[in-house]
């Protein structure tokens, strides 16, 4: 007997087979060594993981009870380790387009851990403690999708991670807010085609690319950079605010996993409201 839950774990299962493929990946990464579990049962699990927020022990035991073939906990760990960060970015193009025509670039912080206000109370602490993490993220203004992120585990500012963003998609308008009004990122769209709408700041006035490009400024272009600050929102309300790694490849690890899974999530809903249109237009046209 087939349950509702069973049933989408099949769905999830088809969806990562189906990226790997796109992606033209053997089968493992490894060439030496016992080649017991394929790549897709290791992303499948930590996509899994992330999205629940479980730890590799409960997510691997609860995949096999939902009668799904999935690795070892201390292998899936090793896995989180070892994946490199080309792969992530790859895995992550996979499940959007590369024909972007407004881009949003931002960046947001995740928690290294979450303990309890009443202990921080008690030992008389501001904050969770540790250095928090900093996604910067490229999103897609149309589709909201991540179309290619950056991972730092310590701080660094955001004009940094522009050129490594944009390496991996290059849309026809970049927006962003004036924490990135630097002469370097607009003299790269510069060279590259990219329009970028980005507010000059205050007293500063000097810069040849930087006058050229403020010169295509449309503020109703600009103001589509909101939809970055409600892609962040959306991730961190169903996967969470705080990370649970605690190394920074694990940490990289976690994080794609959690934007790969709004990918798909939001293809999911979008394949939904489309079947729901398409079964009110047939019951219209046959009442």
């Amino acid at each position: 007997m087939c349950t509702p839950t069973m049933a989408k774990a099949e769905r999830l299962v088809q969806k990562v087979k189906r990226l790997l493929r796109r992606l033209k990946l053997p089968r493992q990464l490894h060439h030496y060594g016992p080649k017991i579990y394929a790549l897709w049962q290791h992303l499948l699990a930590l996509v899994v993981r992330a999205v629940f927020g479980w730890s590799y022990r409960r997510t691997c035991r609860i995949l096999v009870d939902l009668s799904v073939e999935a690795p070892t906990y201390s292998a899936l760990a090793k896995m989180a380790k070892r994946m490199p960060s080309a792969l992530w970015q790859r895995a992550l193009a996979a499940t959007c387009s590369t024909h972007v025509h407004v881009a949003a670039i931002d960046g947001t912080f995740f928690e290294r851990n979450q303990p309890s206000y009443h202990y921080l109370r008690r030992i008389d602490r501001k904050g969770p403690g540790g250095i928090p993490v900093k996604a910067s993220i490229l999103v897609d203004t149309r589709r909201k999708k991540v179309l290619a992120a950056r991972i730092r585990v310590l701080p660094a500012h955001d004009v940094r991670d522009v050129v490594a963003l944009l390496k991996h998609c290059m849309p026809h308008i970049l927006v962003a807010d004036k924490g990135y009004d630097s002469e370097a990122v607009h003299e790269h769209c510069f060279e590259h085609g990219i329009t970028s709408m980005i507010p000059i700041k205050s007293r500063t006035r000097s810069g040849f690319y930087r006058r050229q490009q403020h010169k295509k400024f449309r503020l109703r272009t600009y103001n589509r950079r909101q939809i970055v600050e409600s892609v962040f929102s959306r991730i961190k309300r169903l996967f969470g605010s705080t990370v649970r790694c605690r190394r920074a490849r694990t940490i990289r690890a976690e994080l794609f996993a959690r934007f790969i899974a709004h990918n798909l999530t939001v293809l999911l809903n979008r394949h939904f409201q489309l079947s729901r249109l398409t079964a009110t237009r047939h019951k219209f046209l046959h009442s």
